[in-house]
């Protein structure tokens, strides 16, 4: 049978390449019609009910685009919904979620430290909360906070604050980061599907029966959308959050994604703006940077145990299963004279500061914990230590491959 470690490592790959391409399709056209939308333009020969015109030039050719603020007189023959990039980019993301964090939740989901829980209740929690902050937002958005759109965003901001450090309490670093980047692009794709979509057919729905369709379903689609569009740019930074330790494996990354969903607002204003013809606040960069700099400040402050006390920590069931197995005091020493002068809680290989991706590969319980990913980069692939720096010989992957072997 094929190495099923490898398979389940390739259909990650899979995964998370359908995410990342459906991804793209979403925030392009995201990016695309919020620009479109601020850059109308009034003309005299615009026909009854149209908000605005634009000119574009692409691929050799002129476009002329006209936008119906509530809808056109008559349904068109031919008209195109933008739907599915948002929920392939959702369906996608919660797959590779379940493959990363569920499936290897003894390694990625739940931190020991923080919390004493089993697998399934890690699990559990993670599904559920992904839930909360729509049901929370939505109410927001359908109360009368609907009719003062800043106050709002005010109170999303704190909502993503607080989800931020109640992950935190609970899962790795870097769950809490990914986590946290899925609660809030759940409230994207829920907007899409339970509010835009819904008035969007609402109003087609009048124009195909004849009906005069009402403004308001337009306008409560044009909110949620323009949150959307400032969501964005943070979902993204905490999706590639995973590979960098300085944002996820120290004590303040919490605030750290806080931080980042402000630099994300900064950064959609000062293009909304200019998309819309009202100058370019230049300011915004400044506070960017300000903020940028404050992050790089907190992430100087690593979080973890000391040597002596990640020693003196009993191992898990699952740790004591590979800890347990034939081969693993050879392939123990073989990793800790190979891999463990970068990946340890104080590197001493010169120019590394942190642990690259917060692996550590110092006592029994990180290497036990660690043994599928050993597996895969250094036995049965030449992918560590890199350029094989430290000489790791062909017996030496063997050996590790023996060892794993020996428990799957």
């Amino acid at each position: 049978m094929y190495d099923f470690a490898a398979f389940w490592d390739w259909a990650a790959f899979a995964v998370r390449w359908l995410h990342v391409i459906t991804a793209m399709a979403w925030i392009g056209s995201s990016f695309y019609f919020i620009a479109l939308d601020l850059g109308l333009r009034k003309a005299p020969d615009l026909p009854p009910g149209a908000h605005g015109e634009e000119w574009q030039v692409h691929g050799g050719g002129f476009y002329h685009i006209r936008k119906y603020l509530v809808a056109p007189a008559e349904m068109p023959d031919h008209l195109i919904w933008f739907k599915w990039e948002s929920y392939t980019t959702w369906l996608s993301g919660a797959a590779l979620l379940m493959i990363v964090y569920w499936v290897g939740g003894e390694l990625y989901l739940i931190d020991a430290n923080k919390a004493d829980l089993a697998l399934w209740q890690g699990i559990a929690i993670s599904a559920a909360s992904l839930t909360i902050g729509w049901l929370i937002y939505d109410f927001l958005c359908k109360s009368g906070l609907g009719e003062r759109p800043t106050l709002l965003m005010v109170l999303l901001f704190v909502l993503l604050v607080i989800m931020g450090w109640g992950y935190n309490q609970i899962f790795t670093g870097r769950a809490m980061m990914l986590h946290l980047g899925a609660f809030t692009a759940t409230i994207m794709t829920a907007n899409v599907f339970f509010i835009i979509m819904p008035n969007q057919r609402i109003v087609v729905d009048d124009l195909k029966n004849g009906r005069t369709p009402d403004p308001k379903y337009g306008k409560i689609a044009k909110l949620r959308s323009t949150h959307n569009n400032y969501l964005t740019l943070p979902v993204v930074f905490l999706m590639l959050s995973n590979h960098y330790p300085l944002a996820f494996a120290t004590e303040y990354n919490w605030i750290i994604a806080s931080l980042v969903f402000l630099m994300g607002v900064t950064i959609r204003h000062y293009f909304n703006s200019m998309h819309a013809g009202n100058g370019k606040p230049n300011w915004t960069w400044m506070v960017t940077a300000l903020l940028f700099i404050a992050i790089i400040w907190l992430s100087t402050a690593p979080m973890h145990q000391t040597l002596e006390e990640a020693e003196a920590k009993p191992l898990t069931p699952y740790e004591q299963k590979y800890a347990e197995a034939d081969g693993f005091e050879e392939a123990h020493e073989i990793v800790l004279g190979r891999c463990s002068m970068c990946h340890a809680r104080e590197p001493f290989w010169d120019g590394i500061l942190w642990a690259p991706k917060g692996v550590l590969l110092e006592t029994e319980a990180d290497i036990a914990r660690n043994a599928q990913a050993i597996y895969l980069q250094a036995g049965i692939t030449h992918a560590m230590p890199p350029a094989n720096i430290t000489y790791m010989e062909d017996e030496d992957r063997m050996a590790i491959v023996t060892w794993f072997n020996s428990v799957n």
